[in-house]
């Protein structure tokens, strides 16, 4: 089995269980099945550090991106245009709208979101986007600034049917993360069993959602596993298909990781 983790925090990883050592970590995946993994930027000032690691392995790819929730730093479209050209940085993100988390005027998440989806159309590098109670907004900006052009992914997809149709009707892809196997996550259940198979992808945002048996754990690569097999169990399939098809679909859109 071959599986891919879209989305996760390399640099960010509880590595106790692994005597403080990165490299044993990324070993348990690998020797679980997975592949692939996208370390994914959230801060400007991390990044260096999450390209560096990137770079050690050639199995993983990093992204280049300001989280909605970093209200202490500022990016520009030029920056991250500069930045991506490195041939390890698969896409611009994450970036997006989270209202959880924020109070009083947003407009600065919505400006920022509108930076990144030009740096990944002047780029064409496609945009993984952080969605938190702002989905109308979130469908907003990219139908706005004409996303649908490069593509991208809802990563930690968490909300409707609704909202998901939209997202394909803009070309993107829906990454599940371990809460999809939380029992009280009917909704997004539904979703994963009606989603299209070519237009899904996994994650683990680890050091995050940590899935089902591990819930409430310090989530990792290794244990994206588990979400492969719910969903393929949710759709009454092999997991081993779930896992090609879920793949290929990552290649798809992440044309420039190896």
């Amino acid at each position: 089995m071959f599986l891919v983790d879209s989305h996760c925090h390399l640099d960010m990883l509880d590595l106790t269980p692994y005597d403080g050592d990165l490299d044993q970590a990324v070993q348990s995946a690998r020797s679980r099945g997975v592949g692939h993994i996208l370390n994914v930027c959230v801060s400007m000032k991390d990044f260096p550090q999450v390209l560096a690691t990137a770079k050690q392995y050639p199995f993983v790819s990093a992204s280049v991106g300001l989280h909605p929730n970093e209200q202490d730093e500022e990016t520009s479209a030029d920056e991250l245009i500069n930045l991506a050209q490195d041939d390890k940085v698969v896409a611009i993100g994450e970036t997006g709208l989270d209202y959880y988390r924020s109070s009083g005027e947003v407009e600065w998440q919505r400006q920022r979101f509108r930076e990144h989806i030009r740096a990944a159309k002047e780029t064409g590098k496609p945009l993984i986007v952080h969605s938190r109670q702002a989905k109308d907004d979130t469908i907003r900006l990219l139908k706005e600034e004409k996303a649908a052009a490069v593509e991208g992914v809802l990563h930690c997809f968490t909300e409707d049917w609704e909202m998901a149709s939209k997202a394909l009707d803009l070309g993107f892809y829906l990454s599940f993360s371990g809460i999809v196997t939380f029992r009280n996550a009917t909704a997004i259940q539904e979703v994963a069993q009606r989603l299209p198979l070519d237009r899904m992808l996994l994650e683990t945002d680890s050091p995050y959602l940590a899935p089902t048996p591990n819930r409430g754990k310090p989530n990792e690569p290794a244990f994206i596993v588990h979400t492969a097999q719910f969903i393929a169990e949710l759709r009454g399939i092999d997991s081993e298909q779930l896992a090609a098809e879920t793949t290929a679909n990552f290649f798809r859109l992440f044309k420039q990781a190896k």
